[in-house]
């Protein structure tokens, strides 16, 4: 599955002001699978201490069913074009909203560990499907006029997901009492947690019985009727659609379907290009975002903090990100992905050296100093922003941009499975790093962040203001 044309037909026309609301709610309610993505994604970080002490598991055990669902991830990613290319993009969408209920469902009334991991799977395959779906769904329908904008309605549902995710959280732990194995509704309040994702999953699933098919998609089926329809109802009675289904369709047959031979070049297997890509999704993940939404809370916890302030503190931190995501949405384009990369970079180090250096001072009667304790709440603040308002966004618009025509989507494929690995790593030993030493654990991901800046200097090439025909 490819994304839209680039431009539109010489009869083509912005999208009048009462088609724009139209379109709005369409890539709005496409964009709900981001919000699950989001919201899947970080609501584990609510039941984590709670499956730890109902299962009576050690780290390394309790890190593999957090981060199992990254199998799924990927699995979901893997597949979700091919799925999409055959029986489209809506009824893809459907699949990823039934998965998505039966996972939230399955979670939160586990027979046993393995029982959930299998869950976490399945939710997973959906997160993995939603990622992929939702941005070339929206590419493919929205009025190129308006693509950019429409498009970054994605990322910011995923992190409005995710932030949402932790505010359910604390309110469900303040009604369990403060016990995330409190009991609630007759289950415990981690599984009121995991559970409550049916309701915007079955928002999602009902959302897509409202917008149309792409017209892509339909013109590639040979229903080109109904794909005029579409391109009407989301660009206006003014454009000419039978030119607009005929730029479509040539486009459609200009197309070279790349193979992963395609990636391959040099010394080390793949083309130089292809392994910049891989090094700012590994990079990406190797500075330990994810540890920021998959286990705050137990971080905080870990350093004497109550469990209802850490599900606070989670949520200020989610709403961080959102602030941050809006700046590098505002900037991204002005001064480039570059130096954006650059300053995110700069911003993590200082932001992950004042966390290494807090939490290197041992607890007072089960707490961290005061001093050190607002240093390092501060510091995780801090950390999260200018990774937000920089590689969270940037990676994506580098990678969508940085390959030359024939190969993008092959090794945008490559790279984005190597964000998942390293994302897997990141959450499979953060535990039990921390069980060993939770300052080294946050030296190593000081490290990387440092190491990021030679990267960005050296091998990341700015992108702004060039046509894709330009990336060789």
């Amino acid at each position: 599955m490819t994304s839209a044309e680039k431009a539109p037909a010489s009869g083509a026309r912005e999208a009048h002001p009462e088609h724009l609301a139209h379109v709005v709610f369409i890539a709005a309610a496409a964009a709900m699978g981001g919000f699950l993505f989001g919201y899947d994604s970080a609501v584990i970080n609510g039941a984590v201490e709670a499956i730890r002490d109902r299962y009576d598991i050690g780290s390394a055990t309790l890190a593999q069913v957090i981060a199992i669902a990254l199998i799924g991830c990927a699995i979901g990613a893997a597949t979700a074009g091919r799925i999409a290319d055959r029986i489209g993009r809506i009824r893809c969408m459907q699949i990823a909203s039934i998965l998505f209920t039966i996972s939230a469902i399955g979670s939160a009334l586990p027979f046993a560990l393995y029982d959930l991991a299998f869950w976490r799977i399945v939710g997973g395959f959906a997160i993995g499907m939603a990622s992929v779906i939702g941005p070339a769904y929206i590419a493919e329908v929205a009025p190129a006029a308006y693509r950019g904008r429409l498009g970054s309605f994605q990322q910011a549902a995923i992190v409005v997901g995710i932030a949402i995710s932790q505010l359910v959280n604390y309110a469900i732990l303040n009604a369990a009492g403060g016990n995330q194995r409190g009991q609630l509704m007759g289950l415990e309040a981690w599984q009121v947690m995991l559970g409550v994702m049916v309701i915007p999953a079955i928002l999602y699933g009902l959302l897509s019985f409202a917008i149309p098919e792409s017209p892509r998609y339909l013109i590639e089926v040979g229903k080109d009727a109904r794909a005029r329809e579409v391109l009407e109802e989301v660009e206006g009675k003014d454009v000419d659609l039978d030119a607009r289904v005929e730029e479509i369709r040539i486009a459609m047959h200009r197309e070279e379907k790349p193979t992963f031979k395609d990636l391959l070049g040099g010394s080390f297997l793949f083309k130089p290009i292809v392994w910049i890509g891989i090094g700012l999704s590994v990079f990406q993940q190797f500075v330990g975002i994810n540890v920021a939404f998959y286990y705050s809370a137990t971080l905080w916890q870990s350093v004497g903090v109550n469990p209802a302030a850490s599900f606070l503190y989670s949520f200020t931190t989610s709403i961080i990100n959102i602030v941050g995501t809006v700046i590098a949405m505002i900037f991204v384009d002005r001064i480039g992905r570059k130096p954006l990369a650059l300053i995110g970079s700069v911003g993590m180090v200082i932001g992950l050296a004042l966390e290494a250096w807090a939490f290197s001072y041992d607890l007072v009667d089960g707490k961290l100093p005061s001093t050190q304790g607002w240093v390092a709440l501060v510091a995780a603040h801090l950390f999260v922003l200018f990774f937000a308002l920089s590689w969270g966004v940037v990676v994506w618009v580098l990678l969508g941009e940085m390959f030359p025509n024939k190969i993008r989507a092959a090794a945008l494929g490559v790279a984005a499975s190597a964000q998942w690995i390293a994302n897997w790593a990141i959450t499979a030993t953060f535990p039990s790093l921390a069980d060993w030493n939770l300052s080294g654990t946050y030296i190593i991901y000081t490290v990387f962040a440092a190491l990021s800046i030679p990267f960005v200097l050296k091998f990341v090439k700015e992108t702004k203001g060039k046509a894709l025909e330009e990336m060789g």
